[in-house]
């Protein structure tokens, strides 16, 4: 079985597992083993454990579909990390939304130093002066 979990920014995970267990806040526990029937359903908040052998992997959705069909599940998620464990795993996704907001306040300024360039410029040529 593979499973293929996909966000805005690209695929976060892309690999074989021997099932998967889904926990919505919105829809409880399940579980996708091997020939399971189609499903699709939603995720709210909540994880996904992607067991391979004794390893198992945990990624955490927030607003996310999860589809199963011929042994491939494919969740698509608005935000998405993997971890070693539900705790890490949301560790990192709290990391990696802390980076993109300062990332959106630098940007914030280098806009309103560009816009204010700008307006300086314009006042200095004379542009609409006829």
């Amino acid at each position: 079985m593979k499973i293929s979990v996909v966000t805005p920014r690209g695929d976060l995970y892309n690999e074989a597992v021997d099932y998967v267990v889904v926990t919505s806040q919105m829809n409880g526990e399940f579980a996708i083993m091997k020939d399971h029937i189609p499903i699709i359903s939603s995720i709210d908040t909540g994880y996904i454990k992607m067991v391979t052998g004794e390893k198992e992997m945990f990624t955490v959705i927030i607003n996310g579909i999860v589809e199963h069909q011929n042994n491939i599940v494919n969740v698509i998620a608005q935000e998405a990390q993997v971890g070693l464990n539900k705790v890490d795993a949301m560790n990192q996704l709290d990391k990696v939304r802390k980076e993109r907001i300062e990332e959106n306040k630098r940007r914030s300024v280098d806009f309103f130093q560009a816009e204010s360039d700008l307006k300086k410029n314009v006042q200095k040529a004379k542009a609409g002066n006829l």
